[in-house]
Order: structure tokens, then sequence, then C-alpha cells
């Protein structure tokens, strides 16, 4: 199934029914008075994450939703039915914003919180609703109210904690197969991955996290050069970003640098506040290089690099299994200083 990440949808809460006007009309019951009931509450409309999907092509061609109206009051005092609340499965991570003002709505992060987009209208009152002293056969009742109708974006964030960020061929597809079970496409050539990819790297039976392989990068990707910066917002959820540096033969240290340096700037037009996300920096395909390891220490010498740095090599799984256990040992630390 194709991969969509954004799509406009048209959502319309119930009406409400309409009170009811009558009169008790009994046998040896003279003036029996008013007994109209009111009307239901109209179906409401909420978004539910479901954990088995992770696209939103299913909103392609179905954009519209409705809700069901609340039923109108009756006699002998009897409220109308109420609307049935509309439920609409997303994939967990899915923001969701209003589309004429572009306000941000909520989160669907859970699959047990639902989040309510459109709220269905109140049932009207019937006319026993105005009975008093004064008043004792009412002839007035109410109509029910209109529910809510709204467009909406929505946009899919996938949830991983660690982003994988890099030049195209820099091999982030290759470190996702090598440390877990999925298995996007692989080729040496430039934008193999199209669309982000997640697996889950268990490095123990109970310890486990998800990572999120993004499509490469290029320079003047801010103005929509190659697959421009449509995917950064995936990272926007990370807890830790890898950036990975290729050792690419024929090209120098400070040209590598210079690289990391262009990705760095592209990452800072896209959003500061992602830029202050804990990276760090992976150096790979050290296979390819005899030297790797002066290599690698010339390059965190001309990026001036002075957070984590790790050497591994994706394709005969050298250093990831270190790599693995440095991320989970991070991401566990995290949660322990978490309030």
């Amino acid at each position: 199934m194709r991969f969509v990440d954004e799509a406009p949808i048209t959502v319309s809460a119930g009406h409400g029914g309409d009170g009811c006007l009558s009169f008790r009309r009994e046998k040896y019951i003279p003036r029996g008075g008013p007994d109209g009931g009111n009307g239901g509450r109209g179906g409401s409309v909420l978004l539910v994450g479901d954990p088995g999907l992770n696209t939103l092509a299913d909103f392609r061609f179905t954009r519209q939703f409705r809700a069901v109206a609340g039923k109108g009051g009756m006699g002998r005092d009897r409220s109308g039915r109420s609307g049935d609340d509309l439920v609409i499965p997303v994939p967990l991570g899915t923001a969701v914003y209003d589309l004429s003002t572009d306000e941000l709505i909520g989160d669907v992060t859970s699959e047990a919180e639902p989040l309510l987009v459109a709220r269905g209208g109140d049932g009207g009152f019937g006319n026993v609703h105005f009975k008093s002293s004064v008043n004792r056969a009412p002839r007035r009742i109410t109509k029910g109210f209109p529910g809510e109708e709204r467009q909406l974006r929505l946009e899919l964030r996938v949830l991983a904690d660690v982003g994988l960020f890099g030049f195209p061929n820099a091999g982030k597809s290759s470190l996702l197969r090598a440390v877990s079970q999925a298995r996007p496409r692989v080729a040496d050539y430039p934008f193999t991955t199209l669309y982000p990819a997640l697996g889950v790297v268990r490095v123990e039976a109970t310890r486990s996290f998800v990572m999120a392989d993004i499509p490469g990068l290029i320079e003047g990707a801010a103005e929509g050069v190659g697959l421009g910066i449509r995917f950064l917002k995936h990272l926007s959820r990370t807890r830790l970003i890898l950036q990975l540096v290729a050792l690419e033969p024929g090209k120098s240290p400070a040209e590598l640098a210079e690289g990391a340096r262009t990705l760095v700037r592209e990452l800072e037009a896209f959003s500061p506040v992602l830029l202050e996300t804990t990276r760090w920096l992976v150096i790979n395909k050290i296979d390819l290089a005899p030297d790797s390891e002066a290599q690698a220490e010339a390059v965190r010498t001309a990026l001036d690099w002075s957070g984590p740095l790790f050497c591994i090599s994706a394709l005969s799984g050298a250093g990831c299994r270190e790599l693995s256990y440095a991320i989970m040992q991070h991401l566990e630390r995290g949660e322990e200083e978490e309030p």
C-alpha cells in the first residue's frame, strides 16, 4: 500500500433531534397536560488510534464523514434516540489540524484516548420542559441544535524513538536492516527510500526501541530539491537522531564534514526546534576504508564534534550491536529522568 502522510477530510457531527409538541389524551383524564419529550443528541465524530495502520492511504478516496443525527422527541414524555458516535480509525502519531485556521486540534498518540473533532448537536426541548405553575399547557418547543462541521487536515508523524538522518546512500536503510527485522529497499542508486520505514530493534527479550528510516536529503532540500523536507516532520517525535556519514572513496574528511554541515543547515531551515533534539554522529561504511578510525577522527575534528561518535559497517554488521546497546541505554536513562 502506498505511504500517504497527509490527507484533508470533512467531518460533520449529527444534528440534535427536535423537541415534541404533544398533550396527554386519555379517556376520563381531562386536561392531561403536556407530555412532549426532548430530542436526542446528535452523534459526535472521534478519531482513535489504530496500531494496525501506518498510512493515511484510506483517506485518499473517502473524505466525507458524517455522524448519525438524533431522533425527535415523542409523546408520553419519551425522549428521542441519540445518534451513535462516528469513530474513525487513524494511525498512531496522527496530528489533526483545522484546515481553515491551521490550528492544531490534537494528536492521536494512544489507542485508549479518542480525540473529539466534531461535537454532536444537543436535542431540542419538548413542551413538557416548559410546563410551570403559571403555564399549564405550553405550546413551545425548541429545535435540535446543529452538529459541528469542520474541514480537517490529517498529518501523520511516525512514532519512533530513533530517527536516521543523512544523505541518500549513506546506509540508513542498510542499518535498519542490520539491526531489525524490517526490510526496506536497498540499492546502489540515490533515493532508494521514498517513504519512511519503521523497524523494531530488540537488544534483549524485554528491551527494544523503534527506529525510523527517513528518505535522504541533499543540499537545497528546504527549497524542494530532491524529495525536499516533507519527511523531516517524522523526526519531530523522535528522542534521538542518528546522523549518518558514509566514508566514500575519493572524498576527504573535510569534504565529508562539509556535507554533514550542509544537512544540518537544511535541518535548521526546516525546524530550529528539531535541531535541538539529541543527535549522535555515526560513521558508516568503515569496511571501505583501511584507515577508517583515522578518517573518522579526522571527520570529528573537521566538524568540531564533541558528542558521541560511532563507527559501523551496516553491510557487515560491525559496530551495529554496540550502537544498538548504547541507544537502548540512552533511551532508558531518558525515561528515568522524566518527571
